[in-house]
C-alpha cells in the first residue's frame, strides 16, 4: 500500500456497518478536519475506524452528501486496470450466464462492487455513466478496462443526470471510442427496440423492465393494450409481439414515439400499434372521455418521488396515475402499475396504488409483484439498489 494514500477516518461508532459491507460513509460520519477536505475530489484513499483501524479502501468526494464511497474492503486494494479488469469479468460473467444476446446492464454501480458506476451493453456499443468521482479522475483507465474484457468498439461517456449533479460534476455527452450515428435495434422479449444511445433518455433504453414486459405481455395475447409513459415502447411492443390486437403507446417525447414506431416497423407490427403524444394526465383524461377501454393498460411514469423530500408528493402521483388508468381497463382486464422511485418501497407503491384503483370504485385482485431483472443486482446492505418495483391487478 502506498505511503502516500490518503487517510479518512470515521467518527466512533460508525465504523460497524462498513465492515459489513455498507458501501457509504455520509460526510457527517468523517472527521472532517482541514486535511480531510483538502484531499481531490475522485481520490483513492484509507478509511479508518476511530482506533485509526484499516478497514478498507475508498474514494472520497467531500463535496457530495455520500462522501466516501466503498470500493474494497481491502485497506490495501491497488485500484488500477488490473482491478478494474476482475470486476467487469466478474459483471461479464454474471450476463452471459443469464443471456444469450450482449443487450443488457453489464455493470449495476455498488451492486457489482463499481460505485456510482452504471454500464450497458447494446451489442458492441456500451453506455457509460460515471456517476462517482472516481470514475471520471479515472475515466481512462476504466475505458482501457472495458474494451480488453468486452471488446466494444463503440464507448459513450454520458454524463448526464441527477447523481451527477449531486456529485457536483459537470453534465454532457462523449463518444469516446470509435463512432456511432444510428439508433441500434435491441432485441428483447421478442420484440425489437431503437435505442438512441446518444440523444435517448438515461442510456437509451430500459432493461430492467425485461421481466416486467415479459409478464405483462402475456396477459395481452388477444387484446388491446394502452402502454402510458411508453418511452420508446416497452410494454406496447412486447405485447404486440406476444399476440396483442392493438397497442397505444403515449408518451411526452415525439423523439421516443418515433423511435417506438420504428421498433414496431422493424417488428413487422406497425400495423397494430399507434401512438399518441401529450402529457399522460391529460390523454387518461381525454381517453377517459371517448370512453376507450382496453384488456391491459400499463403505466411506467417517471420517478416521482426520487428522494425522501417529494416522497408524499410521489406517492400521491402515484395514486392518482393508478386511479385514472383504472377507468380504462375493460372488467376483467389487467392493470400494470411501475415505480422507479428510491424513495418509495414496494410497500408504500403498493399500498397507494391499490388505494388509487380503489378510489375509481373498482374491485382488484393483485396477481404479480416485479422487480427489476438479474442484470440489476441489488447490493445487500443497499436498498436504493433495488428501486424498480411493479405490480399487476385484475380488475372486476
Amino acid at each position: 500500500m502506498s505511503t502516500e494514500r490518503p487517510i479518512i477516518r470515521l467518527r466512533p461508532g460508525r465504523a460497524r456497518l462498513v465492515r459489513y459491507g455498507f458501501p457509504w460513509v455520509y460526510a457527517d460520519e468523517l472527521v472532517l478536519d482541514r486535511r480531510t477536505k483538502n484531499i481531490p475530489k475522485g481520490a483513492i484513499a484509507t478509511l479508518q475506524d476511530d482506533k485509526r483501524e484499516p478497514i478498507g479502501t475508498v474514494t472520497v468526494n467531500t463535496d457530495s452528501k455520500i462522501a466516501v464511497r466503498l470500493l474494497d474492503r481491502d485497506p490495501a486494494a491497488v485500484i488500477d486496470q488490473p482491478w478494474m479488469e476482475k470486476r467487469l469479468r466478474q459483471a461479464l460473467t454474471l450476463r452471459e450466464a443469464l443471456f444469450d444476446a450482449p443487450f443488457y446492464r453489464l455493470v449495476h454501480a455498488e451492486a457489482d462492487g463499481m460505485p456510482g458506476v452504471i454500464i450497458d451493453r447494446f451489442g458492441d456499443a456500451l453506455v457509460v455513466q460515471p456517476n462517482a468521482c472516481w470514475a471520471d479522475v479515472m475515466w481512462d483507465v476504466l475505458e482501457r478496462a472495458l474494451v480488453r474484457v468486452t471488446g466494444a468498439s463503440v464507448i459513450v461517456k454520458n454524463m448526464s443526470g441527477r447523481a451527477r449533479v449531486l456529485e457536483g460534476l459537470p453534465e454532457g455527452l462523449e463518444v469516446t471510442t470509435g463512432a456511432i450515428s444510428a439508433p441500434v435495434p435491441v432485441p428483447m422479449n421478442g420484440a425489437t427496440y431503437m435505442a438512441d444511445l446518444i440523444g435517448g433518455q438515461k442510456t437509451g433504453l430500459f432493461f430492467d423492465q425485461r421481466p416486467n414486459h415479459a409478464f405483462a405481455a402475456g396477459l395481452a395475447k388477444g387484446g388491446d393494450v394502452l402502454d402510458v409513459f411508453s418511452h420508446v415502447g416497452g410494454f406496447g411492443l412486447a405485447a404486440l409481439a406476444q399476440g396483442a390486437t392493438s397497442a397505444l403507446a403515449v408518451d411526452g417525447s415525439a423523439a421516443a414515439l418515433e423511435l417506438a414506431q420504428a421498433g414496431a416497423e422493424a417488428a413487422g407490427v406497425l400495423d397494430r400499434f399507434d401512438t399518441r403524444k401529450g402529457d399522460a394526465f391529460e390523454v387518461m383524461a381525454q381517453l377517459t372521455k371517448e370512453r376507450a377501454q382496453f384488456d391491459v393498460v400499463i403505466c411506467d411514469p417517471p420517478a416521482f418521488a426520487p428522494n425522501k423530500g417529494v416522497l408524499d408528493k410521489g406517492l400521491r402521483a402515484y395514486e392518482r396515475v393508478a386511479r385514472m388508468a383504472s377507468a380504462l381497463v375493460n372488467p376483467g382486464g389487467y392493470l400494470v402499475l411501475c415505480s422507479c422511485s428510491h424513495a418509495a418501497d414496494i410497500a408504500k407503491f403498493r399500498e397507494v396504488s391499490l388505494r388509487g384503483v380503489s378510489r375509481a370504485g373498482r374491485d382488484a385482485q393483485l396477481i404479480y409483484t416485479g422487480f427489476a431483472g438479474p442484470d440489476h443486482p441489488v447490493h445487500p446492505m443497499l436498498a436504493e439498489s433495488a428501486y424498480l418495483k411493479s405490480i399487476a391487478v385484475r380488475l372486476a
